[in-house]
């Protein structure tokens, strides 16, 4: 059996926490896309896309808005504000709140003060 399609799977996740914890840890400024993961991967964006699709039955831009919604509510968590996250995410605050709103059903404050309240 050809693991291939899996490592490749696998290998865009790990790029994609990586490139979210620079992001977090002030290492880089820039979001990657799917042409530059792919490019890092000596493969095409078009069969990495494809790949991604057929192992996980998700795409690739799925896969980051998850990982930056798990990393958002980690960051939420704590007490940094919501406008520093947003920035270090890549996002203009109001536009960080409409993309967190879409994506959980909830502003970041309330979904913040949701973990206040069950830590009281």
């Amino acid at each position: 059996m050809n693991n291939r399609p899996k490592e490749i799977s696998e290998k865009f996740v790990q790029i994609i926490e990586d490139n979210l914890q620079d992001l977090i840890n002030g290492k880089s400024d820039d979001y990657l896309d799917i042409h530059t993961i792919a490019s890092m991967m000596n493969i095409h964006a078009t069969h990495l896309s494809n790949t991604i699709k057929d192992t996980t039955g998700k795409s690739p831009c799925d896969i980051c808005n998850e990982k930056t919604i798990e990393l958002a509510k980690a960051l939420l968590s704590t007490d940094i504000s919501i406008s520093a996250i947003a920035y270090k995410l890549t996002y203009e605050p109001t536009n960080f709140t409409k993309y967190f709103k879409r994506h959980t059903g909830m502003t970041p404050s309330i979904y913040r003060d949701g973990l206040l309240k069950e830590n009281t």
